[in-house]
């Protein structure tokens, strides 16, 4: 079994026994998407630590929008709960890259690629080096924003 999905559970029968409802809700619904995960297609399967980065980077952009659209709807109280469990979602994932870091590496691929003379025609040779080493650490949509301004 996964170092990681091992940490989920354990933190979760914590969070039971602590009585914390909201942190509890919050890491059933994730080991339910991961259940899930094991038990789609043609065979169960257990996933690896990096499978379940996977998961729990597409919950928690679930929960940014969600929180996004709740308060754009002016449902602040329900808002309030989908930020939180973002925010215990966010807590098993690896630590974030800044605003710099991203376009450091965006520079070092543009570099590394030759596209500065392709323009935005070489998007994807880019995107196809900075993905693997973004994938959990940053959010998709803000590295495509930084290569298309580098690109420019």
């Amino acid at each position: 079994m996964s170092s990681l999905k091992d940490r989920l559970r354990t933190d979760l029968t914590s969070a039971m026994k602590a009585r914390d409802k909201d942190r509890a809700g919050t890491l059933r619904m994730v080991m339910a998407a991961i259940s899930e995960a094991e038990v789609a297609g043609k065979e169960a399967k257990e996933l690896s630590d990096d499978e379940i980065t996977t998961i729990l980077t597409r919950e928690a952009k679930k929960r940014r929008e969600a929180a996004t659209a709740f308060a754009e709807g002016g449902r602040t109280e329900q808002a309030e709960k989908e930020t939180a469990e973002a925010a215990v979602i966010t807590e098993y994932l690896p630590a974030q890259l800044s605003a710099e870091e991203i376009a450091d590496l965006v520079s070092q691929a543009i570099a590394t690629t030759g596209a500065a003379e392709e323009g935005m025609r070489a998007m994807g040779k880019v995107m196809g080096i900075l993905t693997p080493q973004t994938k959990g650490r940053a959010d998709g949509g803000a590295v495509a924003a930084e290569v298309r301004k580098q690109l420019g």
